[in-house]
């Protein structure tokens, strides 16, 4: 349907144009004696023309019509990695471009020739509205800076506050539910993000057919109903998505790109692809981390040994905040109670790892 009206359009438009070419030819060729016609025959003429190119274009219509949408999809697709923003300060700058461009090249308008003078206020209005988009897109970080100090609030000191960026909640950081405890102790400000996307995985892992994985999802959804109900903190669920990107992940990075927001995440490989590409990541691992007691090497602890470890003869055992001590020549001792010193500490994203041997004296059965 909508095909057809813009075929109609077009037909019309080259039925314009050809009354146009018409009116050329009539003024032209009488104006330098070539042809000479009464008005019933310049009728025709605009008649024949006006048909001519309405039939003209119309058969051109469906080439036309596919030519102008494969020419939006391109900008559309030039426009897309653009962060709305820069768009945004890209228009405007254009328009106060313009605006300059209008006021200097109306003294212009009076030179003569005339085509000088239109040549002289083209090359004005281009290289302004050049001009205009490139400052503002350059600057666009401190167009954002200022935008955002108007837009604070001042405190009781008088000191301006600055508006929080994003936090943009991943899939693993939903289900784990540690994000619900740290939001409700005030340690993170909001908005926080929910994609579309992630809901849509949430549900996937909701629906599956594996229990584990079936309870996982739901407990997930629980944890964002919590939030939106229990939460003094906004939050809110981002319909964008990007469908040339198939990864929940790569999606992830690329609208807090766009958002300008920070990813919250307990997911080690996303960090470090986050890292990778500049995006701010907060993971709730390594907060966690960073609240554990401090452990140096050493120093001495009892634990009890659990189970043994991957390598010959070790132990495995666990503090009460969850780090796993490795105790070497720990194997014998396993079900038991000892006194270990710390030989080595090991810190990752991924979490905190004490390496450790028994005291002779100090066994506790």
């Amino acid at each position: 349907m909508i095909q057809k009206i813009a075929r109609g359009i077009l037909t019309i438009l080259g039925a314009v144009l050809g009354i146009g070419i018409g009116w050329i030819i009539n003024t032209v060729f009488g104006k330098f004696g070539i042809l000479f016609m009464p008005d019933y025959q310049q009728a025709i003429v605009y008649f024949i023309t006006s048909i001519g190119f309405a039939i003209m274009i119309f058969g051109m219509s469906t080439k036309i019509i596919d030519g102008i949408l494969k020419f939006t999809l391109w900008i559309e697709s030039r426009l897309q990695p653009v962060p709305t923003l820069n768009i945004v300060y890209g228009a405007l700058g254009l328009i106060i471009g313009l605006v300059i461009a209008f006021l200097i090249s109306f003294p212009l308008s009076h030179i003569k020739p005339n085509w000088l003078s239109g040549i002289l206020i083209t090359i004005f209005y281009l290289l302004f509205g050049y001009l205009g988009i490139s400052t503002s897109v350059k600057r666009v970080d401190d167009l954002n800076k200022l935008g955002s100090i108007k837009r604070g609030h001042r405190d009781k000191s008088g000191n301006t506050s600055i508006k929080v960026r994003p936090k943009i909640l991943d899939t693993s950081v939903i289900i784990d539910g540690r994000i619900f405890d740290i939001c409700k102790t005030g340690f993170v400000e909001g908005p926080l993000i929910v994609p579309a996307f992630v809901l849509e995985e949430l549900r996937h892992i909701a629906d599956a057919s594996d229990s584990l994985k079936r309870n996982r999802g739901r407990r997930g959804l629980d944890i964002l109903n919590r939030m939106q109900k229990e939460l003094d903190i906004s939050v809110e669920i981002c319909e964008k998505d990007f469908d040339d990107i198939v990864e929940v992940d790569s999606k992830l990075l690329k609208l807090a790109q766009i958002m300008e927001g920070e990813v919250l995440t307990n997911d080690y490989n996303l960090n470090k692809v986050a890292e990778f590409q500049g995006v701010p990541v907060l993971n709730i691992n390594e907060l966690a981390n960073a609240v554990k007691p401090v452990v140096l090497p050493g120093e001495e602890m009892y634990v009890q040994v659990i189970k043994d470890g991957k390598e010959m003869g070790q132990g495995v055992a666990y503090l009460d905040d969850g780090t796993m001590i490795v105790v070497d020549g720990g194997k014998k001792h396993v079900g038991q109670t000892i006194g270990v010193m710390v030989t080595s500490v090991l810190q990752t994203a991924a979490g905190r790892m004490i390496f450790a041997k028994p005291k002779a004296m100090d066994k506790v059965v």
